[in-house]
């Protein structure tokens, strides 16, 4: 098997992680070279056989020492334009950490770079369009079994220790991750849309600050046994010391509404401090319903006519970062991908679509109005086009 020799551009926890799930499923690969002032993922790699290779002082240095087979971008997301910029240069394929980009501007921007027909190959880490699960729900749509789409509802609910994490990480502040939405729950809007079969028409949103606040920080700091609560991970680069004083500036819960240009309809309701964890898809289509449990990773299915037990799927892997072995099959549809074999399950464009979708909810959520899509869905198809 070929050896992929690889470049990273950000050795945070998150490209560690991917990493050594690339070599967990079989990758032969040469970590060649990283650009990391703080590589906080590097206690993540010494748990496998892959060593970070040479520290370069700069993207420059990095692509100098190239070529590469694969360029990873994992710094945070105020970087990920500059880096794909740099790296669309180099020519060599490029795996892009999600979202892709941060703003409208940007996503517009790189829309253009991507219009040209010499733009190397690049391959988004929404992970959940790797998890069987997620493949299962979308053959279902596919089939016609659940018939036309009518309305989905949708959360993501975040144990306190998670919830912790954000409000402590570099996620916290948006300019660094551009909302909590954005970094958090792009990958679902990235399904949504798939499942509705079209870009959003019309979204609203309402959200805020009530958790992680100096308010909070009045609650008990330990769980009923006696642990220490919000403490649990390193926060990596950029962190602050204490989830409920640190200078968050995005929200830890919010809903949304949103309008599909079909007329399929979508309630979403995100919460990062709960006692009972979910991440559930609730669709439900003229001819059945299907209920999706990302966090136990079971299906439930039944058609609108059936008084039969409905059938259930278990998709059995667990794992602790609810990815339940996404990470695993991500790598190998990357793999996949760099061979020639199958293209990978998410186009940069499925990626800058659902991160506009965020940024159109976070827009109506901070402007307290319903926002119409049309122009910016506009804007971002002359870009493709490349003007």
């Amino acid at each position: 098997m070929k050896t992929y020799r690889i470049g990273v551009v950000g050795l945070g926890q998150r490209i560690a992680h991917v990493l050594a799930a690339m070599e967990e499923v079989g990758w032969n690969l040469d970590l060649a070279a990283y650009v990391d002032p703080n590589p906080v993922g590097a206690p993540i790699l010494e748990t496998t056989r892959i060593r970070p290779g040479r520290s370069c002082a700069d993207v420059a240095e990095l692509l100098a020492r190239g070529p590469y087979d694969l360029l990873m971008l994992g710094a945070p997301n105020h970087l990920h334009y500059e880096h794909l910029t740099l790296a669309l240069g180099a020519g060599a394929p490029i795996f892009a950490e999600k979202p892709i980009v941060r703003t409208e501007d940007e996503t517009e921007a790189l829309a253009r770079r991507l219009a040209d027909p010499k733009a190397p190959p690049v391959y988004v880490g929404l992970v959940m369009r790797s998890l069987p699960i997620v493949r299962e729900v979308l053959a279902r749509v596919d089939s016609g079994a659940l018939g036309e789409i009518v309305s989905l509802d949708a959360t993501e609910h975040l144990p306190p220790e998670h919830g912790g994490y954000l409000a402590r990480n570099w996620r916290r502040r948006a300019e660094w991750g551009g909302s909590y939405f954005l970094d958090k729950v792009v990958h679902d809007f990235d399904i949504f849309g798939r499942v509705a079969g079209a870009r959003a028409a019309r979204v609203a949103s309402f959200g805020g600050r009530r958790i992680f606040t100096p308010a909070g920080a009045e609650r008990p700091r330990v769980y009923e046994d006696g642990s220490a609560a919000y403490a649990l991970r390193d926060a990596g680069w950029g962190a602050a010391n204490d989830a409920f004083h640190s200078d968050m500036d995005v929200t830890d819960h919010q809903v949304a509404m949103v309008e599909y240009e079909n007329e399929v309809r979508l309630s979403f309701h995100a919460n990062s401090h709960v006692g009972l964890q979910e991440r559930r898809w609730y669709v439900a289509g003229t001819e059945g319903t299907l209920i999706a449990d990302l966090v136990r990773n079971k299906l439930m299915v039944r058609g609108a006519l059936h008084r039969g037990k409905p059938e259930r799927v278990d998709f059995e892997t667990r794992t602790a970062d609810a990815h339940n072995g996404a990470d695993q099959a991500m790598a190998l549809d990357l793999l996949a991908a760099l061979e020639g074999r199958q293209a990978f399950p998410v186009t940069p464009y499925e990626s800058m679509e659902a991160g506009l979708t965020v940024m159109a909810i976070d827009r109506a959520m901070a402007e307290r109005t319903m926002v119409d899509c049309a122009p910016m869905w506009a804007r971002y198809d002359a870009a493709k086009a490349g003007r």
